[in-house]
């Protein structure tokens, strides 16, 4: 290929962790010469990071490398992520695809490209056993968001029944303190007004770099460091198992100068029996009492909770203890999936099956749910005035942000407002769901 002002588009499914390690690819890229494109234009690669966790990974693969297909026929189609780690054959068979890099070779992937070719035939596959994925890459995303994604954690040693991120991302490892808060310091030098913290089980945090089960940290030694980083206003901790989200941890978050009133805490299922067919590590009574530990020293907080509907074994009666556990807890909203089968689970063998239009219904139902959660969540915070921090996109004529305690909210546009924290009084509930603001002359004479 040739080095002559070479350019490179990017797309990313899923989590924040692959949104982080795009940014990290597309340095390496930007570094050795490559420009970054959208990724409807037309560009010499198009790198598409993959999901494994979305019940359409395939078919959501093939619509990407088509759209990359007719932005230029002749642009190298590199495929990376969780699914290109499970199922590299079957991609590499996608018509366009020209070279697939698993779990290991993603991060090396300069060193990949001077030897493919677009070859109209089948892709070339570079992947590893998992079991060889045993180091660390730090990355992190910066440049089209208000908030930066850093990873700090990686892999997964739990055995939930469901779960192919053990067999997609390999053992738990993380990135040592020095280096996230290397990671942290540079994200705050480029102007990033928020960090979200990432990882596959970032609760997991400290296991040594090389997959030795020792914890060399916790992760209340990690915030505690980074609580310290001068120069980030806010830090979010994306999702983290109860088992692992330690009383410690939530007084520091109470206290903390820089970490924000929002949890987001994987449930599954609101049954005990379920749970344990799961093989989660803690029941109902465990995550009952961490919820309310954060209501206890942070009222105001947001708490955001992963649920699965239709899994093998959940009778309609057993759905209702799911129902009735999260209507009573006092959550903010709810993000639901609906259970399908993986290959090489257990849960995939299991008794029990629910047919799918059960598991359909009863995921509008839990959507509903979250929707009044998050309804009444808002109406507790009208009329008081909170830090915003606004986005960057202008969506006829309105801008967008978040509390700290992840109240989305809007306002007219205004550019001198974009990656700013401003201090605002939030006023109705639009139609839309979205929280108006007043405008911040008038919040601040009210704060005065």
């Amino acid at each position: 290929m040739s080095n002559f002002h070479k350019t490179a588009a990017f797309h990313t499914l899923g989590c924040k962790l692959n949104f982080a390690e795009t940014s990290t690819i597309a340095r390496q890229l930007t570094g050795a010469g490559y420009d970054k494109v959208g990724f409807d234009d037309k560009a010499d690669v198009y790198v598409i990071n993959t999901c494994s966790v979305t019940e359409n990974a395939d078919r959501e693969c093939k619509l990407h490398v088509k759209r990359a297909m007719k932005a230029n026929p002749e642009g190298l189609v590199v495929i990376v992520g969780c699914y290109a780690q499970l199922k590299p054959e079957e991609i590499s068979q996608i018509n366009g695809v020209d070279l697939v890099l698993g779990a290991k070779e993603k991060f090396n992937i300069l060193s990949y490209l001077d030897d493919v070719e677009k070859s109209g035939g089948e892709g070339i596959v570079h992947s590893c056993e998992i079991e060889e994925t045993d180091f660390f890459i730090g990355s992190y995303s910066i440049g089209d968001r208000t908030r930066a994604f850093l990873k700090v954690q990686d892999g997964c040693d739990y055995k939930c029944t469901y779960c192919t991120i053990p067999l997609a991302r390999g053992i738990s490892r993380s990135d040592t303190i020095e280096n996230v808060l290397t990671n942290a310091k540079e994200i705050a030098a480029r102007d990033i007004k928020e960090i979200v913290l990432t990882g596959v089980n970032i609760g997991d945090y400290g296991k040594g770099e090389f997959g030795n089960k020792r914890h060399e940290h916790t992760f209340l030694d990690l915030i505690s460091e980074l609580d310290q980083v001068e120069g980030i206003e806010r830090i979010r901790i994306s999702s983290i198992e109860p088992n692992l989200l330690k009383d410690e941890s939530i007084e520091l978050v109470s206290k903390s100068r820089s970490f924000v009133p929002h949890f987001h805490i994987p449930l599954q299922s609101g049954c005990d029996d379920l749970l344990k067919k799961m093989k989660r590590r803690y029941l109902t009574k465990l995550y009952n009492d961490r919820v309310n530990k954060i209501r206890e020293v942070m009222p105001h907080a947001a708490i955001g909770v992963d649920v699965i509907v239709g899994f093998p074994g959940e009778t309609e009666e057993r759905f209702m203890e799911t129902y009735n556990f999260l209507n009573a807890l006092p959550i903010s909203y709810l993000h639901v999936f609906t259970y399908s089968e993986r290959e090489n689970t257990e849960a995939a063998e299991m008794e029990g099956v629910v047919p799918i239009p059960e598991r359909k219904k009863r995921n509008k139902m839990l959507r509903i749910l979250s929707e009044k959660k998050k309804m009444s969540f808002y109406q507790t915070q009208l009329g008081k005035t909170l830090p915003v921090l606004w986005e960057h996109e202008n969506k006829e004529g309105k801008m967008y942000g978040f509390t700290e305690n992840y109240v989305r909210v809007q306002k007219d546009f205004d550019q001198k407002s974009v990656n700013q924290i401003e201090f605002l009084k939030l006023e109705k509930i639009e139609t839309d769901g979205i929280v108006s603001v007043l405008n911040s002359f008038e919040s601040f004479l009210e704060k005065i």
